[in-house]
C-alpha cells in the first residue's frame, strides 16, 4: 500500500484562506437575512475543530488496531489503482450516508455528532466544528476493510470526503445548476440539513453525493429560509461544554429512569424518544434530551417529529 497523504491536514490552508474570504465578504457586503459570522460562535468552532485532531489522533491507535486485525484476517484484496480509488470514494460515502444517519437517530451517536449542528450559525467555521467523541464512527466502516480495502484507503476516502463537506458549510452559495443538485451534496441541501424547523429535521444525510438520500426517503430539497442550530440550543461558547453536554444529559435520563427498559431508550432510542405513559416528575425528568435533533424514524417533509411532540 503506497504512502497516502493525510488530505484534511493538507487542506488546513485553503480552509484558512476560504474562511477569511468569506468572513470578509459579510463585511463588505452583509446580507440581513444569512447568519453570518459571530467572534465567539466562530472562535469555538476553530477551537473544536483544533481539538478533534488532537483527539482523532488518540482514538486512531485503537481503531487502526482493529482494522488491521480485520484486515489481516480477510483473504480478499483491493488493489489501489487509479480505477478503484474511485470506486472506494463511492463505497466510502455509501458507509458515510448510513453513519451520518445512524448519529442522528440513536442517541448515544448524537451525543457525539450534536457538536456539529450546536452552532446556530452556518459558515465556513462550521465545518471545522467536530466532535471529540469520534469513536462511534469507525463501525460503519468496517465493512470496506474486511471486503479487502487497507485501513489507510480507508482513512484517506473519509479525510477525501470530510475536506469535499467545508464549501457546503455557506450561505454566499444559492442553488447550483440542476445536475449538480441532482447528484452532488450542496450548499443548498446542507443548509436544510443544518436546520431546526420540523420538515427539514434529520434529512439530507449524504457526504459527496445527495443520491443516497434520494433513494433511501431522506432528501428534503430547500424551500423556507433554515433556522440553525438545536431545537434546544446549549447557549455556551465553552469548548468542553460543546463536546460533552450530551452525554451529561443522557447521564441524567439515566439516573432518573425508572426502569431498564427506558434507561435502555434513553441511550438507544431516538433523542427526542419518550417512554409510553411519561410524566415528568421534577427537573431531571422534565427533559429527555439537553440538546433535542434527532427522530427514531425520518417522517415524510413536515410531519411532526418526535421532538416536536415531545415539546422542545
Amino acid at each position: 500500500m503506497p504512502h497516502l497523504p493525510d488530505v484534511v491536514l493538507w487542506s488546513v490552508p485553503a480552509f484558512t484562506v476560504l474562511t477569511v474570504i468569506e468572513a470578509v465578504s459579510y463585511r463588505l457586503h452583509p446580507d440581513d437575512e444569512a447568519e453570518g459570522y459571530e467572534t465567539k460562535d466562530a472562535a469555538t468552532s476553530i477551537g473544536m475543530g483544533i481539538g478533534s485532531v488532537v483527539f482523532d489522533a488518540l482514538w486512531k491507535i485503537p481503531i487502526v488496531a482493529i482494522y488491521t486485525a480485520i484486515y489481516e484476517l480477510t483473504p480478499l484484496r483491493v488493489p489501489l489503482l487509479w480505477w478503484t480509488l474511485p470506486l472506494m470514494l463511492l463505497v466510502q460515502d455509501f458507509f458515510y450516508y448510513w453513519s451520518h444517519r445512524g448519529h442522528h437517530v440513536i442517541r448515544i451517536l448524537w451525543a457525539c455528532h450534536v457538536v456539529h449542528h450546536s452552532s446556530r450559525k452556518f459558515n465556513f467555521t462550521t465545518a471545522l466544528r467536530q466532535p471529540w467523541t469520534t469513536w462511534t464512527v469507525w463501525p460503519f466502516y468496517v465493512p470496506m476493510v474486511a471486503l479487502g480495502v487497507h485501513p489507510a484507503a480507508v482513512a484517506f476516502c473519509s479525510g477525501a470526503n470530510l475536506v469535499y463537506q467545508f464549501w457546503v458549510h455557506t450561505e454566499r452559495v444559492g442553488r447550483l445548476p440542476r445536475p449538480f443538485e441532482y447528484v452532488l451534496n450542496t450548499p443548498s441541501h446542507h443548509r436544510v440539513h443544518h436546520a431546526s424547523q420540523g420538515g427539514y429535521l434529520d434529512r439530507n444525510f449524504g457526504g459527496i453525493l445527495i443520491v443516497w438520500d434520494r433513494l433511501f426517503g431522506s432528501f428534503v430539497a430547500e424551500g423556507e429560509r433554515p433556522v440553525y442550530g438545536l431545537t434546544k440550543n446549549i447557549h455556551t461558547y465553552n469548548p468542553l461544554r460543546v463536546a460533552t453536554h450530551e452525554y451529561a444529559a443522557i447521564a441524567r435520563d439515566v439516573r432518573a429512569a425508572r426502569t431498564w427498559g427506558e434507561r435502555a431508550g434513553r441511550i438507544f432510542r431516538g433523542p427526542g424518544w419518550q417512554p409510553k405513559g411519561f410524566e415528568p416528575t421534577g427537573p431531571g425528568r422534565a427533559r429527555a434530551s439537553a440538546s433535542g435533533p434527532g427522530r427514531a424514524r425520518v417522517p415524510g417533509p413536515g410531519a411532526p417529529s418526535a421532538r416536536e411532540k415531545a415539546g422542545r
